[in-house]
């Protein structure tokens, strides 16, 4: 995945984003890959709050987060201050 055309925003901002619904992923195995990257993150961002970037899309175009993953659920990534984005919107995870 080429990664120059995601636009580089602000943690704060993501708080005003809208997300479709869709998944961004079309395969089962690259599913898989970004859910056990998300808990490694998580894990990161737990243990030795270790700032990860999270390249996703909104409804308008790509972009891409630098952040501490705090908690996952089944459906959303979990950042400070209560800010979520979707798993489903979630390209991939970069350590």
């Amino acid at each position: 995945m080429e990664t120059t055309q995601y636009q580089l925003i602000d943690k704060e901002a993501v708080a005003n984003l809208n997300f479709p619904e869709n998944d961004v992923l079309t395969t089962a195995e690259s599913m898989a890959e970004r859910a056990n990257d998300l808990k490694t993150a998580m894990t990161l961002g737990n243990l030795e709050h270790t700032k990860i970037r999270i390249y996703f899309e909104d409804d308008k175009s790509l972009k891409v987060v630098d952040t501490t993953v705090w908690g996952i659920t089944d459906k959303r990534v979990i950042l400070k201050q209560g800010l979520v984005i979707p798993i489903n919107r979630v390209h991939k995870v970069k350590f």
